[in-house]
């Protein structure tokens, strides 16, 4: 870089000023550069680096301004020190009235896969700045964050970070970065999510997120990747929220009720079965054949997969048959003492506890009406999450959320571009696909404050999206939302490009706007929303 800004200063031509002064071109040297590193021989190998690096960026000096730069001796010894960068203090590294800036690549650990240690150094760390709250449910890398909002305190200091991109996504947003906000710190720029695989034979990619982080303002700058694996496309907008996203700074907690006045959201059925009750069309075919009393017991089975990818599965729900009936199907009865032997089985006390009640599901959600399908996580390449609408008679899986005595009005809102792009700028990930979640995603979504004729329009426009899919029913939910197949169900898209319209009026937006304004209409409701219960 230095060498570019040489360059600059001389025209791109050759320069012999720089001997006739008797002044060094070169300003950067080793001695500005100071490290932590955890691993001794990574410590070796980085001196070692730095020392190369440093000789060759020399001898690219000497041929732009054609001068003999001294090269040796080398630096008596690297500043990079082997230490525990949460455990030890960066102030005895460089005190901090010498740095400008903090860069790194702290090691990337899910709150699941720490040792105690790890967790006991992040919550040393945000403790240090005032932070108490689900410390035990936040990533690794976040504990850099915290340890350089300490270091920096008042000085004139700017750092960034190589992250996971789970610190700027779902519940620990709030959780990470409100504390960091209260110290008086904004994101300056920051690359939101891609993808970044190294360069070995079985190549790892990981998803991340780049954030640079001050207290002295200046020009904001975002790279966001429309395509994870591809180039982004940059922006200067005025402000970057913890989200990454050109909107109000709020932060959104985990609810346990809806901010508006809407059904609550809950998960689907967790049989614990050991499979004994689900089955294939084929197996379903076969058992009947057996026992055939039992048909009315079976109910078509959703889950995400099968949701989505369009996979017929049964479930055998004995939960309200009488011991009459049960004795008289054998065949049912005999799953119904393999499940209670499974569970008796277990290790854990509350499964073993559900052996006596056998014929019923560890958690079972069976509303008596139609209900909303959300499937709780979804590819990033789909324009929309795709919503189902299920009846009293079908049963679904833990792997949706469901939404009881749901109207079409509720599906209309959930299924349309404008709560999608609230999805994702709150959501968790799982990799690159989103993970939706009622405490975050759900709960804290602001409904709009519609009229009758308003409602009954998006009901419509809901009920013309579900009646488009009918058309194109030899076709299942993923191939017809395949955005790169979408234009073969022209029927679809002009049905979902209505009911965008219908909602976005809703919110007094206007139709097609960008999704920019969509987000931050979003972000301001939410801040009002919740200003309001205060």
């Amino acid at each position: 870089m230095e060498n570019k800004v040489i360059s600059e200063l001389t025209h791109g031509q050759t320069s012999v000023a720089f001997d006739d002064l008797d002044i060094s071109p070169i300003k950067v040297s080793l001695d500005q550069f100071y490290g932590l590193e955890i691993n001794d021989f990574a410590v070796s190998v980085a001196g070692t680096a730095l020392w190369i690096a440093e000789l060759q960026a020399n001898l690219e000096t000497e041929m732009i301004v054609t001068r003999t730069i001294e090269s040796l001796p080398l630096s008596e010894g690297s500043r990079i020190i082997q230490g525990n960068a949460l455990q030890t203090e960066w102030s005895e590294v460089l005190p901090p009235e010498e740095c400008d800036y903090i860069i790194g690549n702290p090691p990337f650990l899910g709150a699941r896969n720490q040792s105690a240690a790890q967790k006991a150094e992040i919550k040393t760390a945000f403790e240090a700045i005032g932070a108490t709250r689900n410390l035990g449910n936040i990533d690794y890398v976040a504990a850099w964050y915290a340890k350089a909002v300490t270091y920096m305190s008042d000085h004139k200091i700017r750092a960034a970070f190589v992250s996971t991109n789970s610190i700027c996504q779902g519940a620990q947003v709030a959780n990470i970065w409100h504390p960091i906000y209260e110290h008086g710190i904004r994101i300056d720029f920051a690359h939101d999510t891609f993808r970044w695989a190294n360069e070995s034979n079985d190549p790892a990619a990981v998803y991340c997120v780049i954030v640079g982080f001050s207290k002295l303002g200046g020009q904001k700058t975002l790279y966001h990747y429309p395509d994870i694996n591809g180039e982004p496309e940059v922006s200067h907008p005025e402000r970057i929220n913890a989200y990454l996203k050109d909107a109000p700074q709020v932060f959104v907690w985990n609810r346990n009720k809806p901010l508006s006045a809407v059904p609550e959201m809950g998960i689907g059925n967790k049989p614990i079965d050991g499979g004994n009750y689900l089955f294939t069309p084929a197996e379903k075919e076969e058992f009947l054949a057996l026992e055939p009393a039992a048909e009315k017991f079976f109910h078509r089975w959703h889950g995400s997969q099968e949701f989505i990818k369009g996979i017929e599965r049964w479930v055998l729900w004995l939960g309200e048959a009488t011991p009459t009936e049960l004795r008289a199907m054998p065949h049912a009865l005999e799953r119904v003492h393999k499940v209670r032997e499974l569970r008796l089985a277990s290790k854990s006390a509350p499964t073993q506890k559900l052996a006596t009640t056998p014929t019923r599901f560890h958690v079972e959600n069976l509303p008596k009406g139609n209900s909303l399908l959300m499937p709780k996580v979804s590819s990033e390449r789909r324009r929309y999450i795709p919503v189902g609408m299920v009846g009293p008679n079908d049963f679904c899986s833990d792997l949706v959320f469901l939404v009881p005595d749901a109207s079409y009005f509720h599906f209309g809102v959930l299924q349309s571009r404008l709560h999608n792009a609230w999805m994702q700028s709150v959501a968790g990930r799982l990799e690159g696909r989103f993970r939706y979640s009622a405490g975050i995603v759900y709960n804290n979504f602001v409904w709009p404050q519609v009229t009758r004729d308003q409602e009954c329009e998006i009901a419509e426009r809901a009920q013309a999206v579900l009646d488009a899919r009918e058309v194109y029913s030899d076709a299942t939910i993923a191939q017809m939302y395949d955005p790169d197949h979408e234009w073969l169900y022209p029927e679809l898209t002009a049905a979902h490009q209505a009911l965008d319209a219908a909602v976005e009026q809703a919110y007094e937006i206007e139709p097609g706007e960008d999704e920019k304004v969509i987000v931050e209409r979003l972000f301001q409701l939410y801040a009002k929303a919740i200003n309001g219960l205060r």
